[in-house]
């Protein structure tokens, strides 16, 4: 008998060694990599000993007449987790949804399955962490204990395919989570990451097979990635993050990947005592509580897939007594921040370099796209010069390292909300290359120069007969003041 070659995988990011390493080269993370033994597999064996198998068959292309069909969908009754999966379940979908603990994960789903089931649908909810007495509980506190949804307490992947395959096949299934579950085919613990991708293969075949929509719950590290190898994400149909923040009250659902739907899309959700309550205004959740004449404020128009969502940023400028002052950003990328930090000391003629800069996303909700820059901008400016911004105007525009304010996607719809909640002047690019009737007053900039020079005008310079701030306190001295 050949011996049995066992192996070294990195737990966080599948990576493969044939000896224990202390340090993964592909990931850096140390202490990851455990010894797993191979699986024999499916496949493994002379091919004389191998059953038979039927051929599949093949379907021609041109057999397809008419107009393409949108692929059937079961709605959620959730209409926020209905615009991130592309407007309900796809039949025979897979979505896997991450998440940090204590998030409302379970909580979602239980709403979800909850709905689903009021309409006459068979779901399923596979429990790998709780026994089905907890989850009785959670439904209770949730107010959805009448509802007939199917709950059981398994792990083993064989066990639930074979239950789900009696009788007619469930709409949905919830596995919660995947790095519980483990199948007879592989000879290593649950969780790891062999497990990990058979379990999943497994439970993927048995969606496609029946037409079920099956949604994995899976962890996430310290970094907010999903825990578990990459392949699974490549496996899967759509990828979800629930994000939020523990100080915070609401909670946002992320679409990162989906093969059915548009990306970046987000449900915005508030959570409550009797659960998760969607926000069909997000714009005015995240803009309550705004103070309009406080310096360092200003109001981004930003996007989020295809909804346009304002939001508001915070920044705080102050002076530094440290040899090398703090960057403290919450909500942005902080490479993002020194990048327009450099463009307006080298173009728009101010000195930051020996304050504190602070910033802040109000309401805890993360932006990547780069038109906040010239919202990040106008705070920046606002709080050193200590003058207030007009607290009907918003923000949107790319700044080019030469200090060129570039156009960015999707103008008309960031005005158009807007002009919604009452903002009356809009701050934005020259020339946004998108053609139709303007939404709202617009006041197009040309240079990052433009935006200092025009809050600069309205700073204060005395205060009780003092002079409070200068031109010489945050500018060289040829500023463009």
């Amino acid at each position: 008998m050949a011996k049995i070659q066992q192996t070294f995988v990195c737990q966080s990011c599948g990576a493969v060694y044939n000896r224990w390493r202390g340090r993964c080269e592909a990931c850096n993370g140390w202490n990851t990599i455990q010894e797993e033994v191979p699986s024999a597999g499916p496949q493994s064996g002379p091919a004389a000993t191998r059953p038979s198998r039927a051929r599949g068959r093949i379907f021609p292309l041109e057999g397809l007449t008419g107009e393409a069909k949108e692929a059937p969908r079961t709605p959620s009754g959730i209409n926020e987790l209905d615009r991130v999966t592309g407007g309900g379940f796809v039949r025979g979908s897979v979505i896997l949804l991450g998440g940090d603990p204590g998030i409302g994960k379970s909580t979602l789903l239980m709403q979800a399955s909850a709905a689903m089931a009021k309409s006459g649908e068979r779901v399923a909810y596979i429990s790998g962490e709780e026994a089905v007495g907890q989850v009785r509980l959670r439904a209770e506190r949730l107010g959805l204990a009448g509802h007939p949804v199917e709950l059981a307490a398994q792990t083993n992947v064989e066990d639930i395919v074979e239950t789900l395959s009696q009788g007619h096949p469930p709409a949905l299934t919830i596995i919660d989570s995947i790095q519980t579950m483990w199948t007879e085919t592989v000879e290593s613990a649950p969780g790891t990451v062999t497990q990990v991708r058979s379990s999943a293969q497994a439970l993927i075949r048995f969606a496609k097979t029946t037409g079920t929509a099956v949604i994995l719950v899976g962890h996430v590290t310290k970094d907010g990635q999903i825990a578990g190898p990459r392949v699974v994400e490549h496996m899967v149909d759509a990828v979800a993050s629930f994000e939020g923040d523990q100080g915070h009250h609401f909670r946002i659902l992320r679409a990162v990947k989906n093969r059915f739907g548009p990306t970046d899309e987000i449900g915005v959700f508030e959570m409550t005592d009797a659960g998760l309550a969607e926000v069909p205004n997000p714009s005015a959740l995240f803009l309550a509580g705004r103070d309009h004449a406080a310096p360092g404020t200003a109001v981004f128009a930003g996007m989020e897939g295809t909804r346009p969502l304002l939001v508001e940023i915070q920044a705080l400028v102050a002076p530094s007594s440290l040899g090398m002052p703090r960057r403290a950003v919450v909500g942005w990328d902080p490479n993002r921040l020194s990048m327009v930090l450099a463009v307006l000391e080298a173009h728009g003629g101010i000195r930051l370099g020996g304050h504190d800069v602070y910033l802040n996303v109000a309401g805890g909700l993360r932006i990547t796209e780069p038109a906040a820059d010239l919202a990040v901008a106008a705070a920046l400016v606002s709080s050193l010069s200590g003058a207030a911004l007009p607290s009907d105007s918003v923000y949107f525009g790319e700044l080019g390292l030469s200090g060129a304010v570039r156009p960015v996607s999707q103008a008309p719809a960031r005005l158009k909300e807007a002009l919604k909640l009452g903002f009356g002047k809009a701050i934005t690019p020259q020339g946004r290359g998108e053609s139709g009737e303007r939404a709202l007053p617009t006041e197009a900039l040309r240079h990052i120069a433009d935006l200092v020079a025009g809050i600069a005008s309205g700073a204060p310079r005395r205060v009780g007969g003092k002079r409070e701030r200068s031109r010489d306190d945050y500018a060289v001295p040829d500023d463009p003041f």
